[in-house]
């Protein structure tokens, strides 16, 4: 995983699995802006156990126009 990556955050709380674009991948997480859900546009910082999946570039595409 390396900046620029769009990968799946779980779903917590009453937040639905969404995208999420990393910015930064630190030791125990990374930093970024969320693509799709409730929090579109968001910065966030989740943990890397919330990390269901990296998406390849092709599967990313935009990040914005998946559904998942």
């Amino acid at each position: 995983m390396e900046p620029g990556d769009v990968v799946v955050i779980r779903d917590f709380d009453e937040v639905p699995e969404h995208l999420f674009r990393v910015a930064q991948v630190l030791v125990g997480g990374i930093t970024g802006v969320a693509l799709t859900g409730p929090l579109a546009g968001e910065y966030g910082e989740p943990e890397r156990s919330m990390i269901l999946r990296v998406l390849d570039p092709e599967e990313a595409g935009q990040g914005t126009s998946l559904s998942l």
